[in-house]
């Protein structure tokens, strides 16, 4: 009998290339798009008899995985694998696989397009001529301003030279590897960044350690014509910090692609703040980084099975 891979990534279908390769590869495909948020009980049921999972941002719970017996490797189709307890998948033998630095180009290009919208405040200015109104607020150029990034990682690095070209500085977190290191980046301290930078970009992973990061303290510190970007995840920021911030004028608003729960719930507090701007987690959502992220998350999950997996982020020890 075959193996089995279940895949809910919701832009791989039935038939297309990514489906024909892993039927190519002498494995049976099932198709359970995600598209909104999932009871765990569908979850594990989905999972039963499944070899191999090729998964978007689905709560991977270590309950889940523990009624999916066969489960031996599962491969997230982006970079973010903070739904999954990899700490559980490790203990139960489940080898689980991200693809680094496949969506970094359209990532950073969609940061600049956030910093673009905020500067000029474009958002505001659609809703207001939809509304009946004709704004003619001023906006701010992004030249010779200071772009502040949370976080080193392949997106943050594509945004350097993107940033440079519209005339900014740029300026990072430490705790990058000296090999790494732009020459053209000044490397700070978080509290140094959030107080020089015009403009915060978040692009690290959300760990124990970054979880509510950006919080009442740290906002404290950054400018009050400074714009929080978050392309990262959204438990990164604290929301009802950052709500305050911004209402008080302690910052200038946000543009927020990531949000602690997703889709964003009718009664969060992020809902109707002027100067806070939320998007549908778009940032990696491009034609050519979709392809590639189908296509490589396939390739990584039949070299999972084989064991020769890339890029495990639970690795056994």
């Amino acid at each position: 009998m075959n193996e089995r891979v279940l895949i809910t990534t919701d832009y791989l279908r039935p038939g297309d290339d990514v489906d024909l390769f892993l039927k190519s590869s002498g494995l049976e495909t099932v198709h359970l798009p995600m598209s909104g948020r999932r009871d765990p009980g569908e979850l594990a049921a989905a999972l039963h008899g499944i070899d191999a999972a090729l998964v978007a941002n689905e709560p991977l719970t270590a309950d889940v995985l523990a009624r999916s017996p066969k489960l031996r490797v599962i491969v997230r189709t982006g970079v973010g694998y903070d739904s999954i307890d990899v700490a559980a998948a490790r203990r139960l033998g489940i080898s689980v696989s991200n693809l680094p630095g496949v969506n970094a180009n359209a990532v950073a290009e969609y940061t600049v397009g956030l910093l673009l919208a905020g500067a000029r405040r474009l958002v505001q200015s659609a809703h207001g001529v939809a509304r009946g109104s004709w704004p003619r607020e001023d906006g701010r150029e992004l030249r010779g301003s200071t772009l502040g990034l949370i976080g080193y990682g392949a997106a943050a690095r594509a945004v350097v030279p993107l940033a440079r070209a519209f005339g900014m500085n740029v300026v990072c977190t430490t705790n990058v590897p000296a090999e790494l290191r732009d020459p053209g980046v000044r490397f700070t301290g978080l509290p140094e960044l959030l107080s020089t930078s015009d403009y915060v970009s978040v692009h690290t992973a959300l760990t124990e350690r970054t979880r509510g990061l950006l919080d009442a303290v740290a906002f404290k510190q950054m400018k009050p014509t400074a714009l929080l970007i978050n392309t990262a995840r959204g438990a990164i920021v604290d929301e009802a910090a950052l709500v305050a911030a911004v209402r008080s004028g302690e910052i200038a608003g946000a543009a927020l692609d990531v949000v602690a729960e997703e889709p964003l719930p009718s009664e969060s507090p992020l809902r109707g703040v002027d100067g806070i701007v939320v998007y549908s987690h778009l940032a990696g959502q491009t034609a050519e980084a979709r392809a590639a992220a189908g296509l490589r998350g396939a390739e990584e999950l039949v070299a999972a099975l084989a064991g020769r997996a890339k890029f495990v982020v639970n690795q056994q020890k």
